[in-house]
């Protein structure tokens, strides 16, 4: 098997230039300046900062862990790539800014041209897309990857919201499932304040997905049919802090983990469990985040599993600084960075070919 996707474009199949080779000298942190939404002011309208990825990046160079050199530059998710997953039915509805109003909670989108909502609003959340899907590639040729952006867990296959248009966990594991050879098993592990239920819709019936999820019981989305995919519930109180949660964390990804080994782990490091976020009801300390962080790569690194981490939920200025200060310490910490990747897993996994197969006066959330 050649490491190269075949480009023969056998029926059934599309190319995609979401796996392309990825330089030696670069780490594997996937980011694109694309991700930031920024048009009219219409981004300040929802609570989430639709530009802390681009100061997560910024906070991480002023500190000297990373260049532009360095950095993945991620590419956006085609048409064809999202049919992996969703439904053709499903995008054609995205393009109606009502629907894409609806999905982001900014009701002023309503009034916008499809095609602004599609470069301003869509590119940016298909760019972050195709970073998930590229990061899953990375994790697996170099043990751990993070993907700056992503995470939209309240998107599946058919239906958006909470801000969440494209499906992007669930796309990474299908990738991994028919790209890369070896991939038989995924553990996703939520810790987002609010419970994942798209990649729980998506995966409600593949027995290959193990989803463990800690999340505030009482917020959005509280999907009772999605909660049947999860493997391990951890349901939260309001103002849970930093001991019981931690100790949760902790107790619950080692059960996780010793219950079934999966060739990778999926982290939904959402940060909207910090105290005083808006729509996430917890009262998590910055110190607390970073702390859970650790747990979870510590546990993937004695294992030898890789591990792909995207950032998903956070709704204060604050949260970029604590996203930064989160990979400073797991470098710190020898968790992740040049010297972790030494003897963990292949330096490169061949390639298998992929079958292309309401808005309301409350905000939801990532």
């Amino acid at each position: 098997m050649s490491k190269k996707e075949d480009s023969g474009g056998k029926k059934g199949f599309h190319q995609t230039e979401l796996y392309a080779e990825v330089p030696a000298t670069c780490l594997p942190i996937v980011y694109s300046p694309e991700y930031n939404i920024t048009f009219m002011g219409l981004e300040k309208l929802h609570p989430f900062d639709a530009g802390k990825w681009g100061k997560v990046i910024r906070f991480l160079k002023e500190e000297q862990f990373i260049t532009d050199e360095i950095i993945v530059l991620a590419r956006e998710a085609s048409e064809a790539d999202l049919l992996v997953v969703h439904t053709a039915r499903y995008l054609n509805r995205l393009k109606w800014s009502l629907v894409v109003a609806t999905i982001t909670e900014i009701p002023p989108v309503l009034f916008l041209p499809n095609f602004l909502v599609q470069r301003k609003v869509l590119k940016p959340l298909r760019t972050q897309t195709g970073g998930t899907i590229m990061a899953g590639k990375l994790a697996m040729d170099r043990g751990w990857a993070i993907n700056v952006g992503g995470g939209f867990h309240h998107c599946s296959s058919d239906k958006g919201g909470g801000f969440c248009a494209y499906a992007d966990i669930t796309l990474a594991i299908k990738f991994l499932f028919e790209r890369v050879e070896g991939v038989a098993r995924a553990t996703i592990i939520d810790l987002d304040a609010h419970q994942g239920n798209g990649h729980e819709r998506d995966f409600l019936e593949d027995r290959r997905v193990y989803i463990m999820d800690v999340y505030n019981r009482h917020i959005y989305p509280g999907d009772g049919y999605a909660k049947r995919a999860i493997k391990r519930k951890v349901e939260l109180e309001w103002g849970t802090e930093d001991m019981e949660y931690l100790q949760k964390v902790e107790l619950h990804s080692e059960g996780a983990l010793n219950e079934i080994r999966p060739d990778i782990i999926i982290y939904n490091a959402g940060t909207d469990i910090l105290d005083g976020d808006p729509l996430g009801g917890l009262a998590i300390s910055p110190q607390g985040i970073i702390k859970r962080d650790e747990i979870i790569f510590r546990a993937a690194r004695r294992r030898g599993i890789p591990i792909l981490m995207v950032t998903s939920g956070g709704y204060q200025k604050k949260t970029a600084r604590i996203i930064a200060d989160s990979i400073l310490n797991l470098h710190r910490q020898g968790l992740i960075g040049e010297e972790a990747v030494e003897g963990v897993g292949p330096s490169h996994v061949p390639l298998m070919m992929s079958k292309s197969v309401s808005s309301g006066a409350t905000f939801s959330a990532i």
